[in-house]
């Protein structure tokens, strides 16, 4: 399985892991050392601590709810100029620092 695209996954600004976008689908995996550490937290609910990777063929919930809707959603694929069909590309740019604890930044591959 070979990634497009890679997201570093930070929980209150602690690395927990890696979102890929897949000749498949997608898939989430929790840094090792993350679920090791103490006091952890799972990304959401529908993704719990777990050493296996997840895996879907569409963007998963919890992340493609953090993208901005309506004239938000305008703004960032107007000035970025993603279609807005492209999930992944708008939570790259859109979700660095959104509102709650967890935050999106893009890795180079």
């Amino acid at each position: 399985m070979s990634a497009f695209r890679k997201a570093d996954v930070y929980i209150r600004d602690c690395f927990a892991g890696v979102l890929e976008e897949t000749d498949e689908g997608y898939a989430f995996s929790y840094d090792f050392a993350y679920i090791k550490s103490e006091n952890v937290v799972p990304v959401s609910l529908t993704l719990p601590l777990q050493n296996e990777s997840f895996t879907s063929k569409t963007l998963f919930s919890f992340f493609d709810g953090l993208i901005p809707e309506g004239w938000l959603l305008n703004v960032v694929t107007s000035n970025w100029k993603i279609p807005k069909n492209d999930r992944f590309a708008i939570l790259l740019v859109a979700c660095k620092d959104p509102i709650g604890n967890v935050s999106i930044q893009e890795k180079r591959i």
